[in-house]
């Protein structure tokens, strides 16, 4: 359990100590950058007392030490580029881009993923390549295309050359700037950027009419013949939308050729397989669709990507690891078709059989997903999607989701498939049980 007035005083000193010094950018970062209180329905306060660092407490002062180098263009080589250019909070902590865009216009090949909820994540990144928020915080900095810093030793000295920032290392940390330190602070601030309250979390406390029946149809669709809950399970106590795994659901299979690919990344890593090879493998090269299989070099994890939460997803789009799908409706598509095929092809990826009105009813629980600050920006992407959806849908193929085509592709064997039945072949409706 946590104290809300302790927790509230927090808040308030990081606020009135980030004041202090205003770092070098083009405008201020607004109150969604704010840390957020934890107390909002659904907040699962146990899981949160595990995933904070012995190493790296929180305390209001490097939160607020760690918010003015999240926001600080001065991290970067060219002096425009900080951390908010890929995480910007009224973007849901996303840049909304298909793949991020770095110093001189540089693109990498991976979507950004939102900075909300990361401190529950096991691993971050799409592939999992760093295993704590202060390792991730670590890489995009020396990444070329992305903030493209030399070396740590070039950052440190960039962030000692700057007086206020030398005072208040010595204050927080007790010693002299360090590159450790500078990740440590940004993690920590990071960690503040909670996102629960959603209409569904208070639905589940008890409030029947939080959501609407669009969205109770689709929480059972989500549970029975969605599949959805294999990958992306909620209970009270990890109420995250993921199991932190990796799997291989067939987007990057459109466009990759693996067993080159995977050829080519082994001869490369077999030469040195530093973080920062990875991290370049990942962001620069055309090797970045092999996803998990960078960072474990294992065949079955070629192709494979962390399972995403799902909350907020209408602030978070386009959505997947390349930002190929603008809709939730062409995300679902893509699941409904059972992927693209390839030989890595996760096994619970297999037609769904998902009739027109059960993806709307899908799409309408997802959006019941949203927390109470992105309510009205999520509502007109909402709006915008659910026009687009009734004319385009390119990732639209009901034969292969009927299960009508697409049986024993090239690498597969046996028949592509076990659709699932509809909900009215159930015997209860998954959504309801242990409820009213």
């Amino acid at each position: 359990m946590f104290d809300e007035r302790l927790w509230t005083g927090l808040l308030l000193i990081v606020a009135v100590v980030g004041l202090s010094a205003v770092p070098a950018r083009a405008q201020e970062p607004g109150p969604l950058a704010e840390p957020k209180s934890r107390n909002q329905v659904g907040f699962p306060a146990e899981l949160y007392s595990w995933v904070i660092p012995a190493d790296n407490p929180q305390t209001p002062e490097k939160i607020a030490l760690g918010k003015e180098l999240f926001f600080d263009d001065r991290l970067s080589e060219d002096g425009k580029i900080s951390c908010d250019h890929c995480h910007v909070p009224n973007k849901g902590f996303t840049d909304q881009l298909p793949t991020s865009m770095g110093i001189h216009n540089q693109f990498g090949q991976r979507n950004a993923p939102t900075i909300l909820n990361a401190l529950f994540s096991t691993t971050q990144f799409w592939d999992g390549r760093a295993a704590t928020l202060e390792d991730q915080a670590k890489q995009p900095i020396l990444n070329p295309v992305e903030m493209g810093m030399k070396s740590p030793d070039e950052v440190v000295g960039k962030i000692k050359g700057i007086p206020e920032y030398n005072e208040k290392f010595r204050k927080v940390f007790g010693r002299e700037v360090n590159y450790d330190d500078i990740a440590r602070a940004i993690a920590s601030y990071e960690r503040t950027q909670i996102a629960f309250d959603s209409p569904f979390d208070r639905y589940m406390a008890g409030d029947r009419r939080a959501i609407s029946d669009s969205a109770i149809r689709g929480w059972s669709i989500f549970n029975g013949k969605g599949r959805c809950m294999s990958c992306h399970g909620w209970n009270p106590t990890q109420p995250l939308f993921t199991d932190f795994k990796f799997h291989n659901i067939g987007v990057s299979a459109h466009k990759s050729d693996f067993v080159p690919l995977a050829r080519k990344a082994l001869a490369i890593l077999a030469q040195g397989a530093s973080p920062e090879q990875i991290d370049k493998l990942a962001i620069q090269t055309d090797m970045s669709g092999l996803g998990r299989f960078l960072v474990t070099k294992q065949p079955h994890d070629i192709g494979g990507f962390r399972t995403m939460g799902l909350r907020n997803l209408l602030v978070t789009q386009p959505y997947f690891h390349d930002g190929s799908q603008q809709t939730l409706w062409d995300t679902i598509d893509h699941y409904n078709k059972g992927g693209v095929q390839n030989p890595y092809l996760d096994g619970g990826i297999v037609p769904l059989g998902l009739s027109e009105a059960e993806e709307d009813d899908l799409v309408a629980f997802l959006a019941s997903l949203t927390s109470p600050e992105y309510e009205q920006m999520a509502k007109e992407e909402y709006d915008l999607q659910f026009k687009r959806s009734r004319t385009d849908r390119p990732q639209r193929d009901t034969e292969a989701a009927m299960g009508l085509k697409g049986r024993n592709g090239p690498g597969l064997g046996g028949p592509f498939g076990d659709i699932g039945p509809g909900q009215s072949e159930m015997g209860e409706n998954p959504a309801l049980l242990g409820g009213d």
